[in-house]
C-alpha cells in the first residue's frame, strides 16, 4: 500500500503524463511550423489540471494560451511567467473589461458590442489594448457575421484604441479531412479577412494542423491533441497517450446462473462468474451509457463491465483473471495506452473530449514527467 494516505483513501488513481503533453505540443509544432503554436487550455485543461499542464507546456515553449471563460484566464494567470499571452475566447461579459487588464488578459472579440466595450475601455485608459476579433466563417456558433463584419467596417474610428493582434475563425469539419466544408470555410475566411486591417491569421485547430499549410496561417490552436486525443478518427493516432485511470476493487464475489447485477437487473449471469465492484461511477464522469458496454484492462486482459453503471461504483466480470489479481485495494485500468480516450468515447458513444472533461474531483490524480 503507497505511503500517501490521500492516495490510499481515493476510489481512483488519475495519472497525467506531462512528458506526453509536451511531445505532443513538440509534434504539434513541428507539423504547424512555421506558424507559431498555442495551447488551448479550457475547462482546466481539458478536465487534466490547467496549472500543471499550463507550466509544462510553458517549459515546453509555449507562449500563447487560449482559455473559454474570464475566470478561467483569471486562475491560470499565477501559473505562467509575464511574457505568456492568455487569451479568452468568449471575450469580455459585459462590465469586465477592467478585470481583463488587471490580470493581464486579452480578449477574443465575437461581437460589434464586445469591441466597443473594449475600445471604450482603451479610450478610459488612454493607451491601447491588445485584442483577436473572431468571425463567423460558416459554423454560427461564435465571432462575428459577415453582416456584422460590415457593420462594425462602417463605424468610424472601429479599431480606436485597439491592437489587433490576430483575426481567427473555427473550422466545424476539420476531423473529417475531405468534408468539403473545410474548404469553403477555408475560402469564406479568406474573403473575410482580406477586407479587414492587415494582421495575423489563426485558423487550425488539433485536427486542421494536419489539413495541410493552407489552414495554418500565423497561429495554430491546438486542444484535444495535446492531450492525446486522435486529430483524425479515420486514421492512425499519431498523439501519445496522455491519461490513465485506475479503479480500485471494492469488492469481489460469486454469482451463479440467474443471478443478476445492478440496478434494474440489467445483467443476468448465463453461468458462474466472478464479479469484482470498483469504486468508480457516473458521479466520476464515467458515463452512464457505457453500461453493460464498457471494459477495464487487467494485466493486458479485457474485462467486460456488466450491469448499470451506478453513481459510485461499476462492476467488471473477472472471470478470466486470477482471483488474487483482483482483491479489495487492487487496481484495474479503465484508460491506458491499450484502451485509449477515444476508446472509451466509442463505447460511451461521444467524443474523447466529453470523456476528459468529465473526469470527475474525487480521483487521486498524479503527475508523471517534467512539470517545468
Amino acid at each position: 500500500m503507497s505511503a500517501n494516505p490521500h492516495k490510499n483513501r481515493s476510489g481512483a488513481i488519475l495519472t497525467v503524463d506531462l512528458d506526453a503533453i509536451r511531445a505532443n505540443y513538440r509534434l504539434l509544432r513541428e507539423r504547424a511550423a512555421p506558424a507559431l503554436c498555442s495551447a488551448v487550455m479550457k475547462s482546466d485543461a481539458y478536465g487534466l489540471g490547467a496549472a500543471m499542464v499550463g507550466g509544462a507546456l510553458y517549459a515546453e515553449g509555449c507562449r500563447h494560451f487560449f482559455v473559454a471563460h474570464l475566470d478561467e484566464g483569471i486562475a491560470l494567470r499565477p501559473h505562467l511567467a509575464p511574457d505568456a499571452a492568455i487569451y479568452v475566447l468568449h471575450g469580455p461579459p459585459p462590465a469586465t473589461e477592467a478585470e481583463f487588464t488587471e490580470h493581464a488578459l486579452t480578449p477574443v472579440l465575437n461581437s460589434v458590442p464586445q469591441a466597443a466595450g473594449w475600445r471604450a475601455h482603451a479610450g478610459a485608459l488612454g493607451r491601447s489594448l491588445d485584442a483577436i476579433v473572431q468571425v463567423d466563417s460558416g459554423m454560427s456558433r461564435m465571432g462575428m457575421e459577415p453582416a456584422e463584419v460590415d457593420a462594425w467596417l462602417a463605424e468610424p474610428g472601429f479599431l480606436d484604441g485597439i491592437r489587433l493582434l490576430y483575426v481567427m475563425s473555427h473550422l466545424a469539419c476539420a476531423d473529417v479531412p475531405d468534408n468539403p466544408m473545410n474548404a469553403l470555410q477555408l475560402a469564406r475566411f479568406q474573403a473575410i479577412r482580406a477586407r479587414l486591417p492587415a494582421c495575423p491569421a489563426s485558423l487550425a485547430n488539433s485536427s486542421a494542423i494536419f489539413l495541410g499549410a493552407d489552414y495554418h496561417f500565423d497561429l495554430v490552436r491546438p486542444g484535444a491533441a495535446l492531450y492525446g486525443i486522435a486529430p483524425n478518427s479515420a486514421s492512425d493516432n499519431p498523439m501519445r497517450p496522455v491519461v490513465r485511470l485506475q479503479g480500485k476493487v471494492l469488492q469481489t464475489r460469486t454469482i451463479e446462473r440467474g443471478d443478476h447485477v445492478g440496478y434494474s437487473l440489467r445483467y443476468t449471469a448465463s453461468e458462474t462468474r466472478q464479479v469484482a465492484t470498483v469504486s468508480v461511477g457516473y458521479a466520476d464522469g464515467w458515463l452512464r451509457s457505457m453500461s453493460n458496454i464498457g471494459v477495464a484492462i487487467v494485466d493486458g486482459v479485457r474485462v467486460p463491465q456488466i450491469g448499470a453503471i451506478s453513481m459510485d461504483s461499476i462492476t467488471l466480470d473477472v472471470s478470466a483473471i486470477p482471483s488474487a489479481r483482483v482483491q479489495p485495494g487492487s487496481l484495474v485500468d479503465l484508460i491506458c495506452a491499450e484502451h485509449p480516450v477515444d476508446a472509451v468515447a466509442g463505447l460511451a458513444n461521444t467524443i474523447g473530449y466529453e470523456v476528459l472533461t468529465n473526469l470527475g474531483s474525487r480521483y487521486y490524480r498524479e503527475y508523471t514527467g517534467a512539470a517545468r
